[in-house]
């Protein structure tokens, strides 16, 4: 096989990049029954079908790496196909700094997608606000245009200008640091009247939707990779934006989707569900495993069609093994260890290949990659405490206790969520939810220790 081939194979592997809805087609598995039956198109998508024009706020969770972004990708094309007109961004993606995120930077990068995706609203509806912000926005040295030539060129050309001053805008919260404060400062005292102005523009925008499209929804993705921060009071920034400022985040006057942390997902299910149009939607891991221990066979060979429909699109000729894999011992193996996290699987397949110089993989080379990994969640575990909180986890499959140290855990995939939708005691379908510890923590020393001195 050629160095050239090789690095395509290679590359298919990428743990970043989300498969688009229609170029990457021959790459999706439905993990559906494997992940207790989530289907985002029936969770998030038919109730903004059947919403009769209601503009619905929901929420979408999950662990970062599961899957998230190729679901959303797959709901806008869904949604598109159904009369939809979807403005998607990714907020991570030169708006928000994930260290360091407030409502503020969210509703600023909202109203600048919001600008340059809805070409035929009337952006004039801005320069009220604009005009009484104006000198701020000049002792930012945000611009350089004097307000009455924009004004001009806005009635007379209908510009870029506005949504290039947001851009500039969010961009600066994102990528400077020192000024994110300063911005944040001359712009909280008139969140409210900004959130009336974007409202003002997305009903007009609305009325002039694009040919045969009804309803106008916005998909804010990426807002899962927020990092917790923890405040004096107890509380976290995840709670101050997704909780205290739930309804501005719900009130721009069209149907909305946020991603949000899995931990807040689970801490604060019900505030959550009574805040926002329904409980949070949320995306399982793949279940490699049933509830009761056993390998859950289906599951194990829909991360096994993964990793093959990405080797088949650059060499439709090669066998899985022994062309790529050396045996399937070695294939099955990274599934285990991946613990059913798509992202984990896929960086583990990729830095695998960091550790040959030609195919196939050895079982080396992936055992060398599994200790790299296991590494980062080593360095993730910080005390004593934690490390017997994952032995509990593990040996009770449920969360009790602390909730501080359980939703550290949950947010950096020390622990994960599986769900399985099977029987109850009482022999009717229900939804089985259980928690475990990731597979690559098993391997470490500290979290053997802790497991050993449990109580009985």
């Amino acid at each position: 096989m050629s160095q050239d081939l090789l690095s395509q194979i290679y590359n298919a592997f990428d743990p970043f990049q989300p498969l688009d809805a229609e170029k990457d087609q021959d790459l999706y598995v439905d993990f559906q029954k494997a992940r207790g039956n989530a289907k985002i198109e029936r969770d998030l998508g038919r109730k903004i079908e059947r919403s009769q024009n209601k503009p619905l706020a929901q929420l979408y969770a999950g662990h970062r790496g599961t899957g998230k972004s190729t679901e959303l990708l797959r709901l806008k094309k869904y949604l598109e196909e159904r009369k939809c007109h979807v403005v998607y961004f990714a907020a991570d993606e030169g708006d928000i700094d994930p260290e360091d995120a407030q409502y503020t930077d969210i509703l600023i990068a909202c109203t600048r997608h919001l600008l340059e995706n809805l070409k035929q609203a009337d952006r004039r509806i801005f320069l009220p606000w604009l005009e009484a912000r104006w000198q701020d926005l000049i002792d930012l040295a945000l611009t350089e245009i004097k307000f009455d030539d924009l004004k001009l060129e806005i009635g007379a050309k209908a510009t870029n200008n506005v949504s290039e001053l947001f851009a500039k805008l969010s961009t600066s919260i994102r990528a400077i640091p020192s000024e994110r404060q300063k911005i944040r400062d001359k712009l909280n005292a008139h969140t409210v009247t900004l959130l009336q102005t974007l409202q003002a523009f997305i009903a007009d925008a609305k009325r002039k939707l694009p040919d045969g499209k009804e309803q106008l929804v916005v998909i804010v993705d990426n807002l899962d990779r927020v990092v917790p921060i923890r405040r004096e009071d107890g509380r976290t920034n995840h709670e101050e934006i997704f909780i205290d400022r739930a309804e501005q985040l719900r009130g721009l006057g069209c149907h909305v989707i946020y991603t949000i942390p899995i931990s807040i997902a689970y801490s604060r299910a019900n505030d959550l569900a009574n805040l926002y149009d329904r409980e949070p939607s949320v995306l399982p891991i793949t279940s490699i495993n049933a509830p009761d221990g056993n390998p859950y066979e289906e599951g194990r060979q829909e991360l096994q069609d993964l990793i093959a429909k990405r080797v088949h699109r650059h060499a439709s000729e090669a066998k899985l093994f022994p062309d790529v894999f050396e045996s399937e011992a070695v294939l099955l193996r990274l599934c285990e260890m991946s613990g059913g996290h798509v992202r984990d699987l896929l960086r583990l397949v990729r830095t695998a290949f960091d550790y040959i110089d030609e195919l196939p993989l050895t079982k080396e080379a992936v055992d060398l990659a599994i200790t790299g990994t296991r590494d980062t969640y080593r360095r993730s575990v910080e005390d004593e405490k934690e490390w017997k909180v994952l032995a509990q986890v593990s040996r009770d499959n449920i969360l009790s206790g602390e909730a501080v140290i359980y939703r550290k855990l949950l947010f950096s995939r020390c622990i994960l969520q599986y769900a399985f939708l099977g029987a109850n005691e009482d022999g009717e379908a229900d939804l089985l939810i259980w928690y475990d510890v990731h597979p690559l923590i098993r391997g470490i020393q500290q979290f053997q220790s802790a497991l050993k001195n449990l109580p009985v």
